[in-house]
């Protein structure tokens, strides 16, 4: 019998493609482009789901954002944010069109040792087309995510924004990331209790450990936010920027020590110098949230935090020290993002990452007691050539 390819199905209340080989299965919804469920490790005896669903899929619809309808996984954001304050004119949507509209099927091509799904969008407030491309090769438990932007003029903020479940012990999934420069707590007031909503963090605090994070309750130890999930019933914002170097990749890792894995995702911080991290441990009692929503954002990219295009692109106290928190895209050449994310099984007892090596074909993740894990994954994929494929 002959199937279809990509298979197409309907996943938690959402029609999306889906793609496979030896080690990875991953589905991508046709609303708003949003990569979940994704099984890593499947060829072994304990596959890795690590992305978070959100679980008011097979509900009955609540009026919400477009973003938060299809909510799962990893999507694109262009431009990332909320968007509140208009631009020159323009009004985005919440993370913009591609986080929300319907996406198109371009093609799904099978190599020789490789498997790929192509995408693409017209974006309708900023005139462009989107093209995203997500590929799976042989025997790397990882996902090459490859996202070219055409004819979209003017300055934007853009991000990845993945999504991870966090497991029911507390402090189960630890967080570890390479070097950055500083980092800094959300700006202004995020959460409203007159909304249902409540948050931990002090505004616009520094830090330079994600272990050592102010609080808002005065009299209070710094807070520590490298492992989740703590503190319930609160939602908090916070966002590392690192100040590009050059030939330097970046990483983060999150490891279940409950179910013994490990996720990471890697990135060039010359293309995106921030990483946003959204904690979200039943701190919003509003509908569709209503309490129950346990999950972890580690959301990549170049922005401001979550302020939109404005904010993002006029001076800001980040932009002002010399990390770009947008992008002026000329829309003459096409503009490429690149990302790798990825997941496997750990040794019982890895429990931390002191440091990560690039090396040729592979990474390498070392513990504080020496041990280390080694994974297949190209990292010179996230340098492009000089001219984007389009």
């Amino acid at each position: 019998m002959k199937y279809p390819f990509p298979e197409r199905r309907k996943i938690a209340s959402q029609p999306s493609w889906v793609i496979s080989n030896d080690c990875v299965s991953l589905a991508v919804t046709e609303l708003g482009g949003h990569m979940a469920p994704v099984t890593f490790c499947r060829d072994g005896k304990h596959p890795v789901q690590p992305y978070y669903i959100s679980p008011w899929q097979d509900e009955r619809p609540v009026p919400m954002p477009a973003t938060m309808v299809p909510l799962r996984g990893d999507f694109f954001c262009l431009p990332f944010g909320a968007n509140q304050e208009a631009w020159r004119g323009e009004r985005h949507p919440p993370h913009g069109d591609t986080a929300g509209d319907r996406w198109r099927l371009e093609e799904a091509v099978r190599t020789e040792g490789a498997t790929s799904l192509r995408i693409c969008l017209e974006t309708q407030v900023r005139p462009g087309v989107v093209h995203r491309e997500f590929t799976l090769r042989d025997g790397h438990n990882a996902v090459y995510c490859r996202t070219v932007i055409e004819g979209f003029r003017g300055h934007t903020p853009f991000a990845h924004h993945a999504v991870l479940a966090t497991p029911q012990q507390e402090r189960a999934l630890r967080i570890f990331t390479s070097p950055f420069t500083f980092g800094r707590t959300y700006p202004v007031a995020l959460a409203d209790p007159a909304q249902g909503e409540y948050q931990f963090l002090a505004r616009d605090a520094v830090f330079r450990s994600l272990a050592k994070v102010h609080s808002i309750f005065k009299g209070e130890p710094p807070a520590d936010y490298s492992a989740f999930p703590t503190r319930p019933g609160f939602c908090d914002l916070l966002q590392q920027f690192e100040r590009p170097a050059k030939a330097a990749l970046s990483w983060v890792v999150a490891i279940n020590i409950e179910e013994n894995w490990m996720w990471f995702a890697l990135k060039n911080p010359a293309v995106m110098p921030g990483r946003l991290f959204w904690v979200e441990n039943k701190g919003r009692h509003q509908p569709p949230w209503s309490g129950r929503n346990s999950c972890l954002g580690i959301e990549d990219g170049c922005m401001y935090f979550d302020r939109g295009v404005a904010e993002s692109s006029r001076p800001n106290p980040i932009s002002c020290r010399g990390i770009p928190t947008s992008v002026n895209l000329t829309g003459r050449s096409p503009f490429e993002v690149r990302y790798i994310q990825g997941a496997v099984n750990v040794p019982k007892g890895f429990t931390d990452v002191g440091k990560a090596e690039f090396l040729p074909g592979e990474m390498v993740f070392a513990s504080s007691s020496g041990a280390t894990v080694c994974v297949p994954v190209d990292s010179g994929f996230l340098i492009p050539p000089e001219k984007s494929l389009s």
